[in-house]
């Protein structure tokens, strides 16, 4: 299959090499203990209790992560907390855990304050995530923009103004910094020019790996050596932390626009940033502040869709790369991108018009977003990345006639007809450009 910007040969069972071990279970991530020691107390927060053993495979903790107390409270589903003021007939208490959190950005100890300091269910999805992640913390955020407009408020704050990126970034990202909402300012790169274009004021690198809508894939290991003192932010919210965890390759902040694959069913909106409790204490501050929190409701759907993930991106895996085989080989097709390290994305680009294919599909989704259970397609040049000026996005590798095809867990034969149908007559000779490409250029 000459036309595949992938590595090794597309095999079903191949996506999988960090989810499962030869033995046929799931691996078993080395998962820290809770940073501040306090095990699992009524806060509602669902850190471990005293005796829970770790590590735990991460099957295990995408389905108990955060609700490790509930058996002790007399519950099986995980409260939801509706409250936005919490009573309180201590003010003096008050007064100093407000500021100790003014302070430090540390959550409060005992009993809830207000909604935008934090909310117990929330707070569960924060412990869960963080734990999947590899991470001390995760601060979690009403969307994943809101999430990465916080990272960049905290670096702003302290006077690291300057971000040094890799394109291609998802296209919102790249119009935030490009268009310095923020007061950002912004140095795009190659990888390999990372280093040179560090400055006393870069706060931030910040990389999406795999990346929206290429999967093209970088060296995370050596981005972040490359980084040196400066934080190296990876956007991971195509491979998840079943795929992958950035923060055992150097990166110190992860980003995750929850709405895709944490939450998994296209019903629920939110951010988080997984990252060290120093940190996430300075984006507990700008929540604070700015507002941007998560809902209670979508915080519970988050920790409920962190349970099936693991077994979600597994599925949707194996009917990625079978379809990334089959388009590969499809003469109406003239490149297919899949990532090394597999996961449930494709993008391919097409011999004739993109739009007729979205046009034509009828058992798949024509939408934006993706990490649903069903399969969506959409137009990047058209739609995530329209907001992305046209030089800079095919200069990424974002082709007009590129589709993005996020894989859901319908049967394949269904998705392969609904595609096949979509993709319409072969075009006549001559009218194909069959690429040798090289993964990931």
């Amino acid at each position: 299959m000459p036309n595949v910007a992938r590595g090794p040969a597309l095999r079903s069972r191949s996506v999988f090499r960090l989810l499962r071990m030869d033995s046929g279970s799931f691996d078993a991530y080395d998962v820290p203990a809770d940073p501040q020691g306090t095990g699992h107390s009524p806060d509602g927060t669902g850190r471990r209790l005293p005796g829970v053993p770790a590590p735990r495979a991460l099957a295990t903790e995408a389905v108990h992560a955060g609700r490790d107390d509930l058996a002790r409270q007399g519950v099986h589903a995980p409260p939801i907390d509706l409250s936005t003021t919490y009573p309180s007939y201590d003010s003096r208490g008050e007064a100093a855990r407000i500021d100790a959190f003014a302070a430090g950005g540390a959550e409060p100890e005992g009993p809830p304050v207000y909604g935008r300091l934090g909310n117990p269910t929330v707070a569960r999805f924060e412990t869960a995530l963080a734990r999947l992640e590899g991470t001390e913390s995760a601060v979690a955020f009403a969307t994943g923009m809101a999430a990465l407009s916080a990272v960049l408020l905290v670096r702003n704050a302290m006077g690291l103004r300057h971000v040094v990126a890799v394109r291609p970034l998802y296209g919102c990202s790249d119009h935030l910094l490009t268009a310095g909402l923020l007061g950002s300012e912004v140095t795009w790169v190659d990888p390999a020019g990372i280093a040179d274009a560090l400055r006393p004021d870069t706060g931030l690198v910040m990389v999406e790996s795999p990346a929206n809508p290429t999967l093209a894939e970088l060296d995370l290991r050596a981005l972040a050596h490359a980084c040196g003192s400066v934080p190296l932010l990876a956007d991971n919210t195509f491979a998840t932390p079943v795929l992958q965890r950035p923060v055992e390759q150097g990166a110190r902040l992860v980003l995750h626009s929850a709405t895709k694959y944490l939450g998994g069913h296209g019903d629920v909106m939110g951010g988080v940033v997984a990252c060290d409790e120093e940190f996430a204490g300075r984006l507990r501050q700008v929540r604070f502040a700015t507002g941007g929190v998560l809902h209670p409701l979508a915080g519970y759907l988050l920790l409920r869709g962190l349970s099936t993930l693991p077994v979600r991106v597994r599925a949707a895996s194996s009917n990625a790369a079978e379809l990334a085989g089959r388009l590969a080989a499809d003469p109406r097709v003239t490149r297919v991108h899949y990532p090394r390290i597999g996961g449930a994305m494709v993008a391919f680009e097409v011999a004739g018009d993109p739009h007729d294919v979205i046009a034509g599909v009828r058992l798949i989704t024509p939408a934006v977003s993706l990490g649903s259970v069903d399969t969506l397609i959409q137009h990047p040049a058209s739609i995530s990345h329209r907001i992305v000026d046209a030089n800079d996005r095919r200069g990424a590798g974002v082709g007009d006639r590129l589709l993005r095809l996020s894989v859901g867990l319908e049967d394949v034969e269904d998705l392969w007809a609904d595609l096949d149908r979509a993709l319409g007559t072969a075009p006549g000779p001559g009218r194909i450009l069959r690429e040798a490409t090289v993964a990931n250029r």
